[in-house]
């Protein structure tokens, strides 16, 4: 087998948002384009890229309702704190900030109007230039100690950051949520799946369409992407945990919004 070129094909909802975004931000043009399509490359990129709009017929019948979720956009650079101030100043939603990992991996992610994360790299040192630590040297735990700036005050809740990329989790955000007595939050969805626990008094939880009553000391999943409303009928804690990477829309808005005390 001969590969000539390498495509990326993503089926998103809006064709037109995410071409922008690429377009602007990350350097590529517009090679071919047309209602529900268009074809981007870039001369230094390894990869061009294809938007499909989703319901689209030139799609498998089973294919026309899926939609580009779950990946990583993923590309290698140079001078990765000047693309990040770069983004920064354009307006770009970063929603993992730059970070660095103990293998010598630098990166930050930002993430597409229909959802789609892209993340840029940079390597500090070869990724294969040591051998991996031993268990003698291996990093210590981490221990993580909550601070006036982990803590986001909304008109509804509380929430203080406890593990998260930018406190040195890799993988989960954990933080508590404090909410007042008669406290209501906003229907929003979240691109993730989250788990509550009640750590005290209770909260009504309302997720695709169903109310479900959660008291101290019990648990509930949340999936991804369902509509979702917390109300606290009295003052009420809980802890919750969450992939990373996870994302907020606000139904009748556009965009997504980064949970500030998850990044």
């Amino acid at each position: 087998m001969n590969v000539s070129t390498s495509t990326l094909s993503l089926t998103v909802a809006d064709v037109d948002a995410s071409r922008e975004f690429l377009t602007t931000h990350l350097g590529y043009q517009v090679a071919m384009a047309a209602d529900g399509f268009a074809s981007l490359t870039r001369e230094d990129a390894a990869v061009d890229i294809v938007l499909l709009r989703r319901g689209t017929d030139v799609l498998p019948p089973e294919q026309r309702d899926q939609q580009a979720a779950g990946l990583i956009l993923a590309f290698t650079v140079t001078d990765l704190a000047a693309e990040e101030a770069r983004l920064r100043a354009e307006g770009a939603p970063i929603t993992m900030p730059l970070r660095e990992e103990p293998w010598g991996e630098r990166l930050f992610q930002l993430t597409d109007p229909n959802g789609v994360v892209v993340q840029l790299v940079e390597w500090v040192t070869p990724p294969s230039a040591d051998p991996a630590p031993s268990e003698e040297e291996a990093p210590a735990v981490h221990v993580i100690t909550p601070s006036p700036e982990s803590v986001t005050v909304s008109p509804n809740a509380t929430m203080t950051g406890l593990a998260a990329p930018s406190r040195g989790s890799a993988e989960l955000s954990t933080w508590t949520v404090e909410m007042a007595a008669g406290a209501t939050g906003p229907e929003h969805t979240i691109s993730r799946e989250q788990v509550w626990t009640v750590t005290s008094g209770t909260l009504e939880v309302t997720c695709g369409g169903r109310t479900e009553k959660v008291a101290a000391g019990r648990t509930v999943i949340l999936p991804p992407d369902l509509v979702r409303r917390v109300h606290a009928p009295e003052a009420a804690e809980a802890h919750v945990a969450m992939r990373a990477d996870g994302y907020a829309t606000v139904p009748g808005t556009e965009g997504t919004r980064a949970l500030p005390w998850a990044v």
